[in-house]
Parts: structure tokens; sequence; C-alpha cells
């Protein structure tokens, strides 16, 4: 197998890394993830109607670009090491999918070629902070993560026809400002229960109101019983809300008997492999800024970077950002051609992320005393990472979950496991 890119995936970097260093610079950043939206529109359309991301792997037949995972990684990476606030995370990897996958043939013409040519923006709505969980990346999917008829989650009931959501989901990527909603919401009670996904259509206008507390200050809106509030988060380049259903029309997506816990996994595939490539990305920047760094940095007389000490802390964040690539693009193989065994994407999002902690940290150990300002941009990268494996891990439960896929620690037939009974316990907590 030739593992090396083609002309063609080199020139979607090269193309990509050249908008992105002309117009998403630090204080590009900063200034877009203070706008309301969250992200440049002017920027998104640019990477929608000109690079065609949001298409990127959509068919052809829906208005996408037709391509494959590694390419849609590949673009992610390039996003990453800029930390381009976008939604091109919510709407091409948790949310398109989805759609493709589960839609009717109506629903899939009406919303996949919008989708593609990023004139309209989504995202995945999933109760409480269960996106992991719904996606099958730290546990089974097929339990009552969206609610099981208890309160904070989000129910769906059959009126007069049709379907209305009650309940609340929070920390939504992007939820504040996405104009198509996929919310997982339990239904059947206690006879038939199950989850189902459902569309909720939130760019017709409503009433705002802007709120004001101990976190600052958030925009809020209301859509028939629709209200999304934007949430202070950690990371400042991944907007979070808090979606509110009070009674809201909904559409189903697909039908009743669709599998949704499988279109979920294989959704989750494609976006761990995708949020590894992201990452690796970012900690590929915050290790090449790192470098500069001490490159040009002095102490007793000659800069520090020559000091053996400083060159093995930065060799050992380079091997792991070398793994984790490998680890990423292997992932986004195996998820786009199914093969390669068991899932591998959160063993790979894994190594990812603790491969950009790494890069963060000791980026702003060896950048010294204005590595910790507010005003240079090695905690941007740090927050990416902190905030990603609360959005998406841990790690050691991504680990935990692969293992548990891969059968490792099952005890064989003298009822004793290979590593020991209590090595399971060890490793997942």
């Amino acid at each position: 197998m030739d593992a090396r890119f083609t002309a063609e995936q080199e020139e979607i970097r090269r193309t990509l890394r050249e908008l992105l260093v002309k117009r998403c610079g630090l204080e590009e950043v900063r200034a877009a993830v203070r706008s309301s939206a969250g992200y440049d529109s002017a920027l998104w359309d640019a990477l929608a109607q000109q690079l065609g991301l949001p298409g990127l792997a959509l068919p052809e037949a829906y208005g996408g670009v037709g391509c494959s995972v590694t390419e849609l990684a590949l673009a992610c990476e390039e996003s990453g090491r800029a930390l381009a606030p976008s939604p091109l995370l919510a709407t091409a990897v948790l949310a398109a999918p989805l759609i493709l996958a589960l839609g009717t043939g109506a629903q899939r013409a009406e919303l996949l070629p919008r989708l593609a040519s990023g004139e309209l923006t989504a995202a995945l709505a999933v109760p409480g902070a269960r996106l992991p969980t719904a996606l099958g990346l730290v546990g089974d999917n097929d339990g009552d993560w969206a609610g099981g008829g208890r309160s904070g989650g989000v129910q769906a009931r059959r009126v007069d026809g049709g379907w209305r959501l009650y309940g609340q989901a929070a920390q939504v990527l992007d939820g504040h400002s996405a104009e198509l909603l996929v919310v997982a919401a339990h239904t059947g009670g206690f006879v038939r229960t199950r989850t189902l996904l459902f569309l909720v259509r939130a760019q017709a206008g409503g009433a705002l109101r802007e709120q004001t507390g101990a976190a600052g200050r958030a925009r809020a809106e209301a859509v028939d019983g629709l209200v999304r509030i934007r949430q202070t988060a950690l990371d400042e380049t991944r907007p979070l809300a808090r979606v509110e259903l009070r009674d809201v029309a909904a559409e189903l997506l697909g039908d009743e008997d669709a599998d949704v816990a499988g279109a979920l996994a294989g959704a989750g595939d494609v976006a761990a492999a995708v949020l590894a490539a992201e990452a690796v990305g970012a900690a590929d920047r915050a290790l090449e800024r790192t470098v500069e760094y001490v490159r040009q940095r002095e102490q007793f007389g000659r800069a520090i970077g020559s000091f053996q000490a400083v060159k093995h802390r930065l060799a050992d964040v380079y091997v792991g950002v070398q793994a984790a690539r490998s680890a990423a693009y292997y992932a986004a193989w195996a998820a786009g051609t199914g093969a390669g065994g068991e899932r591998v994407g959160g063993l790979a999002l894994a190594q990812a992320l603790e491969s950009l902690r790494t890069a963060a940290s000791e980026g702003i150990q060896l950048h010294g005393g204005i590595g910790f300002t507010w005003e240079h941009e090695a905690h941007l990268y740090f927050k990416r990472a902190a905030g990603d494996e609360l959005l998406f891990g841990p790690v050691h439960r991504l680990r935990g979950h692969a293992a548990d896929m891969a059968h490792l620690f099952d005890c064989g037939a003298d009822g004793v496991s290979g590593s020991g009974s209590g090595s399971r316990a060890g490793v997942a907590v």
C-alpha cells in the first residue's frame, strides 16, 4: 500500500494553508471568536465556496466533491494548525454524515447540497455531556444516553401526526449559530424505548435577547420554543451553546426503524479520525513555534535550543506528533474504506489529544514567562487540547473503550486475563 499523499491531496493542503496564513492569524482568530457567530463568516464563505470544504467528503450527486475521509482529515489538519474557528466540524463531520446515512431521499436532496455549498450550517445536539458516548467513542451507544425517560435529556412525542421535542442539550458545538439542528431524542416510553434523530430548522426569525451573568454576556435566541444560549467555553475557538427545546416542532430524520446507533457509531469513526488529524495539526504548529523560539532566545550567551535537555524534550514531542499523525491517517483510511478491523478512531484520537497536550505544555514551559501571558498564542493551543478532551474524551476512556472493543482484557478459558484481572480497571480509571 502506498501511504504517500497524491498530488491532488498535496494541492488541497497547500491551497488551504496559504489561505489560512493570509486570513487566519492570531488577531483574526481572536476577533472571530468574539463575534456573535463565533467565526469569520467571510472566511467561511471562502472555505465553502472557493475550496468546497463542507462538501469535500459528500457524494457528487448531492453537490459534494466526492473525496474520501482522508481529504477531509487533511483539510482539518490545516485548520487545526491555525486554530481556525469555523462550523466545518459541526456541519461536515458531525451532522452531514448522519443526514446522508439516515435521511430520506427527499431530506438528502433538500439538505445535503445546501450543506455542501456552505449555504446551510448544522449542529448535532446531544443531551448533557454525552457526545462521545453517542458517537460510540467511550462506550456502548445502545443505551439511554438520550434521556431514558428521565429529566436532563430530550424527549420526543408524537402530536397530531407530527413530532414535538422537550428537554435540553448542553455543550452543543456551534449550536448557537447553526441553522439546522440534528437533535438526538428519546421516545417510546417504557414500551418501545429507543433513541431517534430529529431535524429542527432554526433559521427562522425569532425574538432575540441578551443575558448578562457571572459567566459573561451570552446571546440567546428563541424560535417557536427553541432557546439557544452561547456558553462561556474554555476553548473560545470551539463555541458551545445550551439548546433548550420547549415544545418545539421537529421532523424525524429518516424513519422510526432506522439504525440510529449504527449511524452514530459510523459518524463517530469519521469524527474521531478527523479530530485526530486536527489535533495533530495544532500540535505540529505548537511544536514549530516552540522550535522557532528556542533558536532565538538566548541564555548564558547561547540559544537555549542548543542545550541538550531542551533538544531531548523537543525530540520527544516530535516523535509523539509523528506517531499521532500516522495513527490519525490510518484511522481516516480505515473509516473511509471500512477496513482496519476493530474501530481505531478512538485510539487515534486519544494519541493525538495526548500529543497536542504535551506539545502545548512543553511550548508554554519553553517559552518561559511570555508563554503564560494572555497576549501570546501558546495558551490557545493548550486550551484546544484541554477543551477537546473535555468535549470528546477523556483520553483514558477513549483507550479503555478501544480495549473493550478489542477484547484485550477478556478472561480466557482458565478465567484469568493475559494482563491480570485488575489491569482493566487500571486502564479505564
